[in-house]
């Protein structure tokens, strides 16, 4: 094989690896990223200093019973919550769960149902992106 071949070869491997490095959840962080670029042109970056703002915050907009994130997710993510109706609920930190958010499809289940039922409405793709975050530095 010639020296071009090789360094052919080289990069190949090396962008195939890079590839392989990437996890369902840097996926699901890339298209918040764009949707909120394109909902904002603005748009910077997530943060998860907002995400643990978000998850704290008390919202009038969704069920009396669950005007927060932490209202089942417990006040500290790495710790078990319940539901209203007592149902145990795992860790949301991945340092506890580090299988969480490794589905994208269930990811997206969980902030329908949980966005709607706190909020009163769909997660933008910025709150989704910050509160990922913050889970992901828990």
């Amino acid at each position: 094989m010639n020296a071009r071949k090789y360094r052919l070869l080289a990069v190949t491997l090396a962008l195939t690896s890079v590839t392989v490095l990437a996890t369902p959840r840097d996926d699901l962080l890339a298209g918040y990223a764009g949707a909120a670029k394109k909902a904002d042109p603005a748009f910077a970056g997530f943060s998860a200093t907002r995400g643990e703002a978000f998850y704290r915050k008390s919202f009038a907009g969704g069920k009396a019973d669950t005007p927060a994130c932490s209202s089942c997710h417990a006040n500290d993510p790495r710790a078990a919550g319940r539901t209203p109706t007592g149902k145990s609920v795992d860790p949301v930190a991945v340092s506890v769960s580090p299988g969480r958010y490794g589905d994208p499809a269930k990811v997206e289940k969980w902030f329908k149902r949980n966005c709607n039922e706190v909020l009163g409405r769909e997660c933008t793709p910025q709150e989704k992106g910050d509160w990922l975050s913050f889970m992901l530095s828990q």
